[in-house]
């Protein structure tokens, strides 16, 4: 069993970052990237749980809700990934997501 702390810990506290930001941040571009790295974080979780099937796309669910997406999507992902590599590069996407939100 592979130990996903990081990347939850990870999602976790972009969330937090996010929860914590002015709705002029959200407006500017965090809740855009947040749901960028939501979408590719189900996505790599549907491949990982159904190769061959095609994912669906998680849908915008607003501004206010980018903490919550990336959080359902990061711990998704985190209860398929099944080697180091795969947590690593995982928290590499949260991280720069995170920088380019500016949270």
């Amino acid at each position: 069993m592979v130990d996903t702390t990081p990347l939850t810990r990870a999602v976790d506290h972009f969330a937090d970052r996010l929860r914590a930001a002015p709705q002029s941040r959200l407006q500017r571009g965090a809740a855009a990237e947040a749901l960028r790295l939501a979408r590719d974080l189900a996505r790599r979780a549907q491949l990982l749980e159904a190769p061959g099937a095609e994912p669906r796309e998680m849908p915008d669910a607003g501004m206010f809700a980018a903490a919550d997406q990336i959080t359902v999507a990061g711990h998704d992902l985190a209860l398929v990934l099944t080697d180091e590599d795969q947590v690593a590069e995982a928290v590499r996407c949260v991280a720069r997501a995170q920088e380019r939100a500016g949270v």
